[in-house]
């Protein structure tokens, strides 16, 4: 497996254009970042290809996350929204050679049925798989914790699971984020196992404080080495708040020379 470090919330010790060089700097071959919703996505391109990363992934509008919105498609009022990013995200996952986008399916709304919700997100998924289709990019769909996060339609496993094959399209996959899945049900390594086939992405945190692998109860030794077994060949994104006065410091667990590379769980400082 690869990892990739999500500069949307690692190396916030400078402003955000600066981070895909100082991912670069640190022996990372590839970032992730969330919708750059306060940069202009020319400028984000120019930053990432001056740094010389990859881009592993990122994430559709999802609105204004830090206001606390987490996604647009099961909103009738923001649909036009996310559809108007959806040609413009995907020029942008050309440019770069980014082959997976991540969607947000967003909050319960009070006034609609959970059911009514769940279908409008399904049509707008349907719709950005087929735009992305075209692109070779696959799109992921991500179950979220709602202890920080409000009430977000996919909280678990199964229920990510079993949106992504009511979509009915090839390139609709699982990001499956590993901290929020042990905050909401447990069973990591037995889920991973049950539906891997549907995993297009894997993020990592630990739990309960989302800081760095070794600081909370998650055994990452054990679920990393399983997902090894099972053949997953593709990136782990570092979606983590580091516990240490810089990002830097809280990699001790990934050594810099394989920051970059296909690593072996055992090869890793765990």
């Amino acid at each position: 497996m690869r990892f990739s470090a999500n500069v949307s919330i690692l190396f916030k010790e400078v402003p955000f254009l600066e981070r895909f060089g100082l991912a670069a700097a640190a022996g990372f071959s590839a970032v992730e970042f969330w919708w750059p919703s306060d940069e202009d996505p020319d400028e984000v391109e120019r930053a990432i290809k001056d740094s010389g990363v990859e881009v592993a992934l990122f994430n559709f509008d999802a609105g204004d996350m830090p206001a606390g919105d987490r996604g647009l498609v099961s909103d009738p009022g923001r649909e036009r929204q996310f559809r108007e990013n959806v040609p413009l995200a995907l020029d942008l996952a050309r440019s770069l050679g980014c082959t997976r986008m991540n969607v947000l399916v967003g909050h319960e709304i009070e006034d609609m049925h959970r059911e009514e919700q769940l279908a409008l997100a399904r049509e707008n998924v349907r719709f950005a798989a087929e735009v992305a289709g075209a692109a070779d990019v696959t799109v992921m769909v991500e179950a979220v914790n709602t202890f920080e996060n409000g009430p977000y339609l996919l909280y678990t496993t199964q229920q990510a699971a079993e949106f992504v094959q009511s979509v009915g399209r090839d390139n609709v996959k699982i990001q499956y984020d590993v901290y929020h899945m042990q905050r909401m049900e447990g069973n990591l390594v037995a889920n991973l196992r049950e539906y891997i086939g549907l995993v297009g992405h894997v993020q990592i945190a630990d739990s309960p404080g989302r800081g760095e692998p070794g600081t909370g109860e998650i055994h990452y030794p054990y679920v990393l080495a399983a997902l090894e077994d099972l053949g997953y060949s593709g990136y782990v994104g570092l979606e983590y708040n580091p516990t240490t006065g810089t990002t830097e410091e809280s990699l001790g667990w990934l050594p810099e020379e394989l920051r970059g590379e296909d690593v072996a769980v055992s090869d890793l400082r765990l």
